[in-house]
């Protein structure tokens, strides 16, 4: 946990004390700015804002959930994420990651809450139960939905971590004996940023802090609450996948020469064509791989109502296109290749029109050969 006695410091101070240069520093305003999509001269603003705002005291909270939020959090790509937005950002408060605990871990909550009153962020991750009055996830003896309420009672803006916070995810599935809810349904009084995922993306995480730090309020939101700069396009929109999928070439199984050869997984059930994520050009585990490298489809994480959303993981999204008129797989393919014969029909024609033109030309010019053009 954070020292106190640095609760003034600013992001740049803390960057410096960790042993990064200023180089360092800056290289991360790009890396995080490049992330969160903005214009190269705001680069300046975000640089300004590390360096002259004491860093932003952040109460994290965990409810039904399995920690692979805070875990995607501390493997970012790049290491001034995960050392300083995350471990010195005045953690004040987090159980999976302090020290402390116990009375001296909740007196820490609670001196944050009232010196920073209306100031703090409150980070949760996990959803919330509301059947049995909450006792279906206590902590210290008191329910999730009293820790909550709170928690979020002083805080300034709530960003709710992951599938689990945003829609409920696999706590909230049918038949949800638990009565799990996202915590949207719960606190309706407090501005909300939705960040789902299963778990969502550690630069993407790092990112919505960041912009509240450099610009003073919450990125813009979409309908469902969710930063437009990670979540204006679909996964299939970026995936490197997709030219296959435009040719009509296909997987058929996980272990036939079509997955071998990196064919589009559609037809294996990915979610991409529905599914808003910034994981099509955003590598994961410390920048190893996007999910749909390792040779499985996405399986729509972050869409609303994930887990129920579909028959099963492994089913066929027939609404591929849109509009009114829905393709499966099939005929995405004949249409595709139907195009490239057309093309390469088309190609032909031109070709012998060329040929023939050529022809002529040489007949007016009494040309014989190539070697005749040259002379």
């Amino acid at each position: 946990m954070e020292n106190t006695n640095n609760s003034n410091e600013t992001y740049l101070q803390s960057i410096e004390r960790q042993g990064y240069s200023r180089r360092d520093f800056l290289k991360f305003v790009a890396f995080i700015g490049a992330y969160m999509g903005v214009q190269s001269s705001a680069l300046g603003q975000i640089a300004k804002a590390l360096e002259t705002t004491p860093r932003l005291p952040v109460i994290w909270e965990h409810f039904q959930e399995c920690t692979c939020c805070s875990e995607s959090f501390i493997r970012s790509n790049h290491p001034i994420v995960a050392d300083i937005i995350l471990d010195k950002i005045s953690l004040d408060y987090t159980l999976t990651l302090m020290a402390a605990s116990g009375h001296q871990a909740e007196a820490s909550k609670k001196a944050t809450m009232e010196k920073y009153k209306g100031k703090y962020i409150l980070c949760v991750e996990g959803a919330v139960p509301m059947g049995d009055d909450g006792n279906y996830c206590c902590i210290g003896g008191r329910t999730a939905i009293d820790i909550l309420k709170e928690s979020a009672e002083g805080a300034a803006a709530i960003i709710a971590w992951g599938s689990c916070a945003t829609n409920g995810c696999v706590q909230a599935a049918k038949p949800n004996p638990t009565g799990a809810v996202p915590i949207s349904k719960i606190i309706t009084d407090k501005p909300i940023v939705n960040v789902p995922g299963c778990p969502p993306i550690g630069e993407v995480m790092a990112g919505v802090i960041v912009h509240y730090v450099a610009f003073g309020k919450l990125p813009d939101l979409d309908r469902q609450g969710r930063p437009k700069a990670f979540y204006a396009k679909r996964v299939h929109d970026s995936c490197y996948r997709r030219p296959y999928f435009d040719a009509g070439l296909f997987a058929e199984s996980f272990d036939d020469e079509n997955a071998k050869k990196g064919y589009c997984l559609y037809k294996l059930g990915c979610k991409g064509p529905s599914t808003y994520n910034a994981c099509g050009n955003m590598r994961w585990n410390g920048g190893v791989s996007y999910p749909i490298q390792s040779g499985h489809p996405c399986l729509g994480c972050s869409a609303d109502g994930f887990w129920d959303a579909a028959d099963s993981f492994y089913s066929r999204d027939l609404s591929v296109i849109g509009g009114d008129i829905e393709y499966n797989a099939d005929t995405v393919g004949k249409v595709a290749l139907g195009a490239v014969a057309v093309g390469v029909a088309a190609h032909a024609v031109v070709a012998n029109i060329k040929k023939k033109d050529d022809l002529h030309r040489r007949i007016r010019h009494g040309i014989k050969n190539e070697k005749d053009i040259e002379d």
